[in-house]
């Protein structure tokens, strides 16, 4: 009992500094990533990792900013390091410190059934996929993970593997803009049609 309430005093202590990080540093930051150099790729990192908690910013434009400032492998290495550091603190969170608050707000989430079918038969299957095309939230996807029996290393491994494509996409979209912004609309223009195209065919099959 003393080590649940410990970990979840935890839990709740790192999700306030994240709170409060996004608050008072969020335009702070930014101004960092900006200015680039060394230290723009940790804000860079750092601001990625938020935002798996609060997306104040939608993905894609980041991507796209972190990509000019620092080109493709610079890029990819900054998102996927945020990404995967904000995914494994969530994850984390969710398993060891607030595990029943979140299996209440997933016994609400109709549309999670699909996937935990899916889940039963092949979990790094299942999670392979619903990162490579994000039908569902990302954030429901952790946390079903997380109340689950999965280990974290296959949970990390599947979602580096399908956040990869995407990161790659839109990193290598926003290194070009400069040189060539048209090229890189339809670059993002492209992966958002293949995304929907996905999307309808498994909805129209119920495959979800």
């Amino acid at each position: 009992m003393r080590g649940d309430i410990m970990k979840q005093i935890t839990a709740v202590g790192f999700s306030l500094a994240i709170i409060l990080l996004v608050i008072f540093y969020k335009d702070l930051m930014l101004d960092w990533i900006y200015i680039g150099g060394s230290f723009a790729v940790i804000a860079s990192i750092a601001f990625v990792a938020m935002l798996i908690f609060f997306p104040i910013i939608p993905y894609p434009v980041l991507a796209g900013t972190i990509g000019s400032l620092f080109g493709v492998a610079v890029g990819v290495f900054t998102s996927l390091t945020g990404i995967m550091i904000g995914t494994m603190a969530m994850f984390f969170l969710s398993r060891y410190g607030f595990r029943k608050n979140a299996q209440k707000a997933l016994d609400k989430t109709v549309k999670l059934k699909q996937f935990e079918l899916l889940f039963e038969k092949n979990a790094f299957l299942a999670i392979l996929f619903a990162r490579f095309i994000p039908i569902f939230p990302a954030p429901l996807i952790t946390i079903v993970s997380a109340l689950s029996k999965v280990r974290w290393s296959i949970f990390f491994i599947a979602t580096f593997l399908g956040k990869l494509p995407a990161v790659l996409t839109l990193t290598f979209a926003g290194s070009i803009y400069e040189g060539s912004k048209w090229t890189s609309i339809g670059i993002f223009g492209l992966y958002f049609l293949i995304l929907t195209i996905a999307a309808f065919y498994l909805f129209n099959r119920k495959i979800v």
